[in-house]
């Protein structure tokens, strides 16, 4: 059995503005990356991510973009280490995961956002970790929502 997850939600946007509010490294700071993006998401590009509730920042490799469809990204995995007593952040281990994003025009002139992501080891660590950002992810889709929708940042002040 893979370790693998899927989320998706719908946002009253057309799909270009739901697709560079992704890929425009504003834009992603702006609602998601708490510490800030560095580099527009295009094929090819290593950019970099940075979150308040995670030490550092994060290398992500841009693997494939189409403009208004889909985004595939691959970074470092991270397990949580058991049980944490120390409260430390979970720790890369030496291999990628792959997230892909789709972003589908509804009808209603919404977008339909799909965000899955694959590859953890089938360890109990992974599992948890793959938990985590399946939380994560989940609630990135509903800060963009709540930012392209209202122009509120939801996750201001929620981590640190």
């Amino acid at each position: 059995m893979e370790l693998k997850f899927r989320v998706s939600g719908r946002i009253n946007k057309p799909v270009h503005q739901v697709f560079e509010a992704v890929a425009d490294p504003a834009q992603l700071s702006g609602y998601f990356t708490t510490g800030g993006a560095k580099g527009r998401l295009e094929t090819g590009a290593t950019v970099t991510w940075d979150f308040h509730d995670f030490p550092g920042a994060f290398p992500v490799e841009v693997v494939e973009v189409v403009s208004d469809s889909r985004i595939v990204l691959r970074w470092d995995a991270s397990e949580a280490t058991e049980p944490s007593t120390t409260g430390e952040a979970p720790q890369t281990v030496g291999y990628k995961t792959t997230v892909t994003m789709e972003f589908a025009a509804l009808e209603d002139n919404r977008t339909l956002v799909t965000i899955s992501e694959t590859g953890w080891r089938k360890t109990p660590g992974g599992l948890k970790s793959s938990y985590g950002n399946c939380e994560g992810w989940t609630g990135m889709l509903c800060a963009m929502k709540v930012y392209l929708e209202h122009g509120i940042n939801l996750r201001e002040g929620f981590y640190k």
